[in-house]
């Protein structure tokens, strides 16, 4: 025991005591250092002549893992959805575009070289998405990070660490089954979304009010450990969904990120994630292999030169197709031509899984330093370079150009069609949240029914009745969900019948028109509804006479109850936006 305690402490010196050196050179040199950790992992790795100064690599790996959790909540902390609706399609059409080029761009490289799928797979996975750490790092080194481009650029950079995060735990079943079925990758994504949503609706619900009251002792201690036992417990919990602990450490960040008492938690969290990620990084740098580069040196290249001008077509592009002007849009571009964290977090991910060649990760890491030290004068080069194009650019094109954006301007809805558009767009992401709850609890039920029947073989021996009971809590608590969805799709239904249904089109008849399309909106949405259901509880629906039984129960509390049904639904509802709508509390 003793023993086992002393390599450690060696081993965690080591790192600590070169890294400190290499980073300070780094910081000297004015270079990123994240890229500092990795050179200092190189540097003590067992791929360094003349020996290894790690002895005791496992627990490495181990600590590495909660750099990885620590990183992707400190990720997560940073995650705002208020941040994010701000600039609103851009994000989504740039970060769409960019990773869905990326991998294929990634992907056809690989088998250009020849390597095997599963590497050309990963290695378009490891190239689709930019680096949040690095970005960040650089715009705030060239005091840029309140100009609009960055603006835009975080708002990508939020959406892509979403999408990475489903891409994670795609790749691990890609990488279990050595092949991709639209099917169920389709049923992987709906249920990885559904559980976000989940999350972070009851998150938000429950978790800033715990902190507030935990707050109230004025413990710092207190707060840090409530914090990680949070952090911690979240991560367990998804991976016994059989989740990646990095999603689990990206929610439960995002929902502390809507807590008043943000700031107190991200200066309280900050040394303990810079620790962990720095032995992260590290750990990287251990699994490089220099030798390597000598004898990948092409494909080094290759991949480089693809990741910078990919990631510019991709996001300017995409940018400008939103709307944005083209200096903004290049300067987006060239923001985010590199590759860092997600990409290693994927690249080890390979490395685990055993489903990637050990050439692959080095490749990569390689890639990831002269795209990291490109960044800032990529940043910097922006402004001129979308200079010299509008320069160079036929007056015939520009001209084009500008019809664009002036026809774009012209479709954004302003005055009462603007106040019109987002109140359908409430409306339906409240349905939406609505019908994931429901989805979760039926699922839920199912999963559970199995342990529930057992804790009822006591009083109730018949296993149908068991189901019948499971399922019919199932509804009942998702009656106050239902119940808000009916009203929201009925109030929904009215207004697009007042706004499509003009007098002078139906006449005499137009109020009769207005009242079938309000009627007929509501109870086709219920019956869709009753099928997702159907679909969603199949393991523990009831039989007929049994599910006619419940059904009829559940009729008559909705009868009796509804009015406090939607009472419960709208307390529900003002404490999640009264949540979101909070601002951290500054003073701390």
């Amino acid at each position: 025991m003793h023993h086992a305690v002393e390599t450690f402490i060696q081993d965690l010196a080591v790192i600590m005591l070169i890294a400190g050196v290499v980073t300070v050179l780094f910081n000297r040199f004015k270079q990123p250092v994240v890229l500092g950790y990795v050179v200092a992992g190189v540097i003590i790795g067992p791929h360094t002549p003349p020996f290894s100064l790690i002895t005791d690599e496992r627990t490495i790996q181990i600590l590495a893992e909660l750099g990885v959790i620590f990183l992707l909540f400190s990720l997560g902390l940073e995650f705002s959805l208020k941040k994010l609706a701000k600039v609103g399609a851009t994000a989504f059409v740039a970060a769409l575009a960019e990773i869905t080029l990326m991998l294929w761009v990634g992907y056809e490289i690989g088998i250009y070289f020849g390597w095997k799928q599963m590497d050309a797979v990963f290695l378009g996975a490891m190239l689709s998405v930019s680096s949040t750490t690095i970005i960040v790092k650089a715009l705030d080194e060239l005091g840029m990070k309140r100009e609009k481009f960055a603006q835009l650029i975080f708002g990508i950079l939020i959406v892509e660490d979403v999408l990475a995060i489903g891409m994670i735990a795609l790749l691990s079943g890609v990488a279990t089954s050595g092949s991709v079925d639209a099917g169920d990758a389709m049923v992987t994504i709906g249920k990885l979304v559904l559980f976000m949503i989940v999350s972070l609706v009851a998150g938000i619900l429950i978790v800033p009010r715990l902190l507030d009251y935990v707050a109230r002792f004025k413990s710092k201690e207190m707060l840090l450990v409530t914090v990680l036992g949070l952090c911690f417990g979240f991560c367990l919990l998804v991976m016994k969904m059989e989740y990646s602990v990095a999603l689990g450490a990206f929610l439960i960040g995002a929902v502390m990120a809507e807590s008043r008492h943000l700031h107190q938690i991200e200066r309280l969290i900050e040394p303990v994630r810079d620790m962990f990620s720095a032995i992260f990084f590290v750990a990287i740098g251990l699994l490089f292999n220099p030798s390597i580069l000598a004898q990948y040196w092409l494909p080094i290249a290759v991949i480089t030169i693809a990741v910078v001008l990919g990631k510019v077509f991709s996001c300017g592009l995409a940018s400008f197709l939103s709307g944005q002007d083209g200096r903004t849009s290049m300067r987006v571009g060239m923001g985010l031509s590199q590759i860092g964290e997600f990409s290693f977090i994927i690249a080890a991910l390979g490395v685990s899984l055993k489903v990637t060649s050990d050439f692959l990760y080095p490749t990569v890491v390689a890639v990831s330093a002269v795209t990291t030290l490109l960044t800032p004068y990529l940043i910097k080069l922006a402004d001129p370079l979308s200079s010299r194009l509008a320069q160079a650019m036929p007056e015939k094109l520009s001209a084009v150009f500008g019809m664009y954006s002036t026809w774009l301007a012209s479709l954004q809805p302003q005055g009462d069609r603007a106040e019109l558009s987002r109140i359908i767009r409430r409306i339906l992401l409240q349905v939406v949240v609505n019908l994931a709850l429901v989805a979760a609890i039926f699922i839920v039920g199912g999963y559970f029914a199995e342990t529930l029947g057992g804790s009822m073989s006591a009083w109730v021996a018949d296993p149908q009745i068991q189901d019948a009971i499971v399922w019919g809590g199932a509804l009942l608590l998702s009656l106050p969900f239902l119940i808000a969805t009916y009203r929201k799709l009925h109030a929904l239904s009215m207004l697009l019948a007042e706004i499509s249904v003009k007098p002078e089109w139906a006449g005499s008849y137009n109020h009769a028109v207005r009242r079938v399309i309000a009627e007929v909106i509501p109870v086709v949405s219920i019956i869709g509804i009753i099928l997702m259901i159907t679909a969603l509880s199949s393991r523990i629906l009831p039989p007929t006479n049994l599910l006619i039984l419940v059904l009829v129960v559940a009729a008559i509390l909705v009868v009796v109850l509804w009015q406090r049904f939607v009472k419960l639904h709208s307390r529900l509802q003002i404490a999640l936006r009264e949540t979101l709508e909070e601002q951290p509390d500054e003073k701390h």
